[in-house]
């Protein structure tokens, strides 16, 4: 029995690191359904939900005043969930050039903010972004251009981080964030994709449903899109700088924060995973974020089977070996991020390992019922 529970885990891990981002990208080289795209300019509204964020917030209007985007069909609207820094008074700064400053009192949380801004709004597209989010100049154009397509009802650009420190996080942030728009971009041949970047996503306004402050709107929005029948699309033209986290502390509460709120929009929205009534989607919803999420718990039980499975023969300990040198090298990552020197051999088992631990402590805090409404901003 323990041999058939080893090699199923080693299956499932395969399946989900390689064997489904393969399938999508043949799939998506068979059927490539494209978008429709227009130079339609509709009226946009962009949407910035903000909590102390007096060292990024004023580049961010700046930069979003500055898109190569017609003035009079764009609008800017900044909530302040509660600051206690200048973030206030710097958008107020703003006001009449295109900026709509609101306050949000009490601190709700980002979801809130956004449910309270989109109330104001006047455009027919809604584009989020975070309160550090540098947007390419033709970043809103390319966006909406998807638009023109009837059966397009959110779209999502291409995250890229910066970082000039050489940090064993930021090269494993880097590389993790390129493999998932490569995802991105075979999933959208298909029809849908499952992740979407919150820092630079845009919806039809008459899709927007408000959420609970708990849910996460990057998460939960485009399955409420997809669950009206319309299609969530990856734009890799449009594109949004962002820094990479220096520290693995917090890289690593980003990272639980998300998984947390992944994992119970996985449970609120669990029903999108009935190939019956969503097809192929549903197949990408399972394999993408489902079995990614729990990955945590395939790598543990083939570590353990593994173990008990070592007088088995020459396969077996090569197999735990192989799994002990990549934990080992996690912990040598680990070691040298501490030691504030970057490496180019150790980042990729050390982000590994980083994203799967924060999966499990999300895990935990699930199981206990925990949920998280409101964080401090990420220190790019």
């Amino acid at each position: 029995m323990v041999v058939y529970i080893f090699w199923a885990a080693i299956g499932i891990l395969i399946y989900i690191y390689l064997g489904y981002p393969l399938l999508v990208f043949l799939l998506g080289e068979i059927f490539r359904r494209g978008v429709k795209k227009g130079v339609d300019f509709p009226f946009v509204s962009i949407v910035i939900a903000a909590y102390n964020e007096e060292a990024h917030i004023r580049q961010t209007v700046e930069n979003k005043l500055c898109l190569e985007y017609p003035e009079d069909k764009l609008e800017i609207l900044v909530v302040s969930d509660g600051s206690t820094d200048d973030t206030d008074s710097i958008v107020r700064d703003f006001n009449g050039k295109r900026v709509r400053w609101f306050r949000q009192e009490p601190r709700q949380g980002k979801t809130a903010a956004l449910n309270l801004a989109v109330r104001e709004t006047r455009g027919d597209i809604l584009v989020f972004s975070d309160a550090n989010s540098i947007y390419s100049p033709d970043a809103v154009k390319k966006l909406v251009s998807n638009f023109s397509d009837e059966t397009v009802g959110y779209v999502t650009g291409k995250l890229i981080f910066s970082h000039t420190d050489g940090s064993t996080v930021g090269d494993g942030c880097t590389k993790y964030m390129r493999y998932e728009n490569l995802l991105r971009e075979s999933e959208s041949s298909i029809g849908s994709i499952v992740g979407v970047n919150g820092g630079i996503d845009a919806v039809r306004k008459n899709l927007y449903e408000p959420m609970r402050p708990d849910q996460l709107p990057d998460f939960v929005l485009p399955l409420k899109v997809v669950e009206m029948g319309f299609r969530v699309v990856y734009e890799p033209e449009a594109v949004l700088m962002e820094e990479a986290l220096k520290q693995t502390s917090d890289e690593y509460r980003m990272r639980v924060r998300v998984a947390l709120r992944s994992l119970h929009a996985i449970r609120d929205m669990k029903h999108l995973m009935n190939p019956l009534k969503y097809g192929a989607f549903a197949w990408q919803f399972f394999s993408h974020k489902t079995l990614r999420y729990l990955a945590f718990l395939f790598l543990l039980v083939a570590y353990v089977t593994n173990l008990a499975l070592w007088e088995g023969g020459g396969i077996y300990r090569t197999g735990f070996a192989a799994q002990t040198l990549l934990y080992l090298s996690a912990m040598v990552g680990w070691l040298i991020e501490k030691a504030k020197k970057g490496n180019k051999i150790f980042y990729i088992p050390f982000y590994f390992c980083l994203l799967n631990v924060a999966s499990a402590d999300a895990f935990v805090k699930v199981l206990q019922g925990r949920r998280q409404v409101v964080w401090n901003p990420r220190k790019g």
